[in-house]
């Protein structure tokens, strides 16, 4: 961690996916970067793909507790939705009461076309939800950001192989261009395409884009 902290200022758990962290092992991972880094941590499948959000106080609690230990350095929480979970008005229920348990902010990737329309992204926007711009993307709309604008995040997955295709250098600098659009915020910009090594190549390659643009 203390290695990839020179190199950059951000990080994404998803680990915490697929199974609990103890609230010691956040703070030692807190402890172990500088003040600049921040933390985004993947709400865990018990919650997002069993639960369906729904009647899950104790364990969101449980996990809102045990991330708490990044302190500060706790920048966002991701919730990624199932592909067959539609969206529901009723389903806000479950973002209001993480906005009461938690400061940080909150991004949402859904992956059901019904969650890219003018009411999911009102309804998203009203509770300070961004909603991740995803490639590859289901529909046009998921490859934007959507809801709370001022909380911007990308996931990038790797295509056409999700989790294994680099991106080409006209791909990174089209990014690079779309990020220079949202310069009233810090726009979170994750690799996913790990599987074969090219998201900290395409990490790097962004990066000096950025850097270039800002001069």
């Amino acid at each position: 961690m203390q290695r990839y902290a020179v190199q950059f200022t951000a990080v994404e758990i998803n680990s915490s996916f697929y199974r609990p962290h103890r609230r010691s092992t956040y703070e030692r991972w807190a402890a172990s970067v500088p003040e600049p880094f921040r933390f985004s941590v993947k709400v865990p499948k018990t919650i997002t793909h069993l639960a369906k959000l729904q009647a899950c106080h104790d364990l969101l609690s449980a996990f809102v507790d045990q991330s708490g230990g990044l302190g500060p350095k706790l920048g966002c929480l991701l919730v990624q939705l199932p592909p067959s979970l539609a969206f529901s008005p009723a389903l806000m229920t479950f973002f209001q009461d993480l906005g009461v348990m938690t400061p940080s902010a909150v991004v949402c990737e859904p992956r059901h076309p019904s969650w890219f329309t003018p009411e999911a992204d009102t309804q998203l926007a009203a509770l300070r939800i961004g909603r991740v711009a995803a490639d590859p993307a289901i529909t046009p709309q998921a490859a934007l950001p959507g809801g709370f604008q001022q909380t911007v995040y990308y996931r990038w997955h790797g295509s056409p192989r999700m989790y294994s295709s680099t991106y080409s250098p006209l791909q990174l600098q089209m990014l690079a261009k779309a990020l220079e659009r949202h310069d009233a915020v810090s726009p979170w910009i994750i690799f996913d395409n790990t599987a074969a090594g090219a998201a900290v190549d395409n990490a790097l390659e962004l990066l000096g884009l950025t850097s270039r643009n800002q001069d």
